[in-house]
């Protein structure tokens, strides 16, 4: 008997102050903050041809609430506010032949074979979305509870 607490004492003694050692160890605590690691934005290319040849794209906004669809005209590189709401449209790029070469955002071409709109949504000066809207692929990742985007098409220069 001796024997068997000889053998089991030291091990009982071994479990629990490893047990204590783990209680003892403070949370793990994970800074918000810094927990997500931010991307280098890709380079957006727009030839100059595709500068002169496209002017503006309109936008259609549906408005859950309301049941409303508005389409808006917003030239490339200009901004439109939404009335009655506190959202801006900013249309920072277009590309008609929306590829992706390597880190480089660019167009294969200058026909709407993929076209596509790099925009900026704000709420009250906020950033709450910036990205692509396709319009060939109109369902998007940004989800607003109570508006809808969508890229209808682009307009041409005269």
């Amino acid at each position: 008997m001796q024997r068997f607490l000889f053998v089991v004492v030291p091990i009982l003694s071994a479990v629990l102050t490893g047990c204590q050692q783990k209680e003892k160890e403070p949370p793990l605590r994970i800074d918000a903050a810094g927990s997500h690691v931010s991307k280098k934005e890709a380079a957006v290319v727009v030839p100059d041809s595709v500068k002169k040849r496209w002017k503006s794209v309109r936008i259609a906004v549906m408005d859950k609430t309301n049941i409303k669809e508005t389409i808006y005209t917003i030239p490339v590189g200009s901004s439109v506010s939404l009335p009655e709401s506190s959202l801006n449209i900013e249309v920072e790029a277009f590309l008609p032949a929306f590829i992706v070469e390597g880190s480089v955002m660019t167009t294969s071409s200058n026909e709407l074979k993929n076209p596509g709109a790099k925009v900026k949504i704000t709420s009250k000066g906020n950033i709450i979305f910036k990205g692509w809207l396709f319009a060939r692929y109109p369902t998007n990742t940004f989800i607003h509870p109570n508006y809808g985007f969508t890229l209808v098409d682009a307009i041409p220069a005269k």
